[in-house]
């Protein structure tokens, strides 16, 4: 049997572009399957600049607290195409296997007969294929890119579609402005289902609104409908359904309340509000989302580090990702001062400056390295050069272990706290290296 990898590879060549936002050819792909999109179990549709697999973390860990079977689709994957797709079983979900996953393919390839198709499309006709022969209670769907001409968008009937936070992302492919990016999140809105608007900053709150409104979607906002804030070192929730007093979410960082917040209100949006409160309390506390400030505390990467160095790894790499992760770092840094170092790899394709912009002050060097495997990856020096101009002290270096290796070579007052990040892809190339999978 031809192994995922060769199928994957072949994927890529039915489209002369990586990504072509269209909803024409998924269509045309589903039709001929027999349409597998009306054959899923209740939908929360899930699209946003950041936040949205951290969203759909807390969703799938309250949910199958509860006893629920969740299907899970998300994207991009660390380290595994397999990661993509949650397969729901009794006890807990579980990555699609090796075996289902090209059945599922081959059966997508022959039924499309070498038409055009986006790799995204294909692999993503193949997702709702193998969702539609499981049984689960719900499907937590995530948009790849955009979500008015997404892939995903092909669900007609959500039991809710969620926004969370809008911010500059993908403007070659959305616009350049966050106004033209939230119409094109508000696409998934549907006629009569729940619209779950995370808090957001007001231009993109008024779109998104909009646009609920004028669909005849049913919004429910963030800092309106429902609200979430720390208070004794508890995460509270209340909408009109009551308050939940949780603990606070086991994902570090305040931004993670508000995705803990925005995950409770889809649930209640989606009918799903009479869970028991213990099911929410695990929720927090059971939660996993690798490689979204993710401490690492083992793994053959941490033997590289000054002994007693803390080792962090987060995808952040749009400048409201950069922000939200160095609020997260000053918080650490005074809980436990130590010296801020970041290792950086970044892709062409993103706003590296405004990435870095928010660490200046608080990092004390930047290591520049390269992204495995990536086309569209930033040589290591054009990172470091963006980050002096940035503001910040900078260096290159060949390799991820390299960079870590070198902070051996410094005489640190404190051991410090490494943080590696600007991208996902390069997430996975550390959890790779590291032997420390997500599963």
């Amino acid at each position: 049997m031809e192994a995922s990898e060769v199928l994957l590879a072949r994927f890529l060549a039915l489209h002369p572009k990586a990504i072509d936002l269209s909803l024409e050819r998924i269509e045309r792909l589903l039709e001929k399957l027999g349409h597998p999109e009306r054959r899923l179990p209740p939908v929360i549709h899930v699209g946003g600049t950041n936040g949205k697999g951290s969203t759909i973390a807390f969703m799938r860990a309250i949910l199958e607290a509860a006893g629920l079977m969740v299907h899970v689709y998300t994207s991009p994957h660390l380290v595994r195409f397999h990661e993509r797709i949650r397969i729901a079983r009794p006890g807990g979900g579980r990555f699609v296997s090796e075996t289902d996953l090209v059945e599922a393919f081959r059966h997508c390839e022959a039924v499309n007969a070498g038409a055009p198709i986006t790799f995204f499309e294909m692999t993503t006709a193949a997702a709702l294929v193998l969702f539609s022969q499981h049984p689960a209670d719900v499907l937590l769907l995530e948009v790849g890119l955009g979500g008015r001409f997404d892939t995903t968008n092909v669900v007609s009937h959500p039991a809710a579609a969620v926004v969370t936070p809008v911010s500059l992302d993908h403007a070659d492919f959305l616009g350049n402005r966050v106004t033209l990016i939230a119409a094109e999140k508000a696409g998934i809105f549907k006629k009569g289902a729940p619209a779950v608007i995370a808090p957001q900053d007001p231009e993109p709150a008024a779109v998104l609104e909009a646009q609920a409104e004028r669909v005849g979607a049913r919004p429910f906002v963030g800092g309106q409908d429902f609200t979430v804030h720390e208070e004794n070192g508890r995460l509270v929730y209340q909408d009109e359904q009551g308050l939940l007093d949780l603990p606070p979410p086991r994902l570090p960082g305040r931004h993670q309340h508000v995705n803990a917040g925005t995950a409770i209100a889809a649930l209640r949006a989606a009918g799903f509000g009479n869970l028991p409160a213990s099911a929410f309390e695990a929720g927090m506390l059971q939660v996993d989302w690798p490689a979204r400030l993710q401490r690492l505390t083992r793994g053959r990467l941490i033997r590289l580090l000054p002994d007693g160095a803390d080792l962090w790894l987060d995808g952040g790499h749009n400048p409201d990702g950069g922000r939200v992760l160095a609020e997260a770092m000053a918080e650490l840094e005074e809980k436990n001062p130590a010296p801020l170092v970041i290792v950086c790899g970044t892709l062409g394709t993103k706003d590296s400056s405004g990435f870095l912009q928010p660490f200046k002050g608080l990092a004390k060097e930047v290591l520049a390295v390269p992204i495995r495997a990536q086309a569209a990856a930033r040589p290591a020096e054009e990172v470091a050069d963006i980050a002096r101009r940035a503001g910040l002290r900078a260096s290159s270096f060949p390799s991820l272990e390299a960079a870590l290796a070198s902070t051996r070579n410094t005489v640190w007052e404190h051991p410090p706290r490494v943080l590696i990040t600007g991208s996902l892809y390069l997430a996975g190339d550390v959890l790779a290296a590291n032997g420390t999978p997500p599963v």
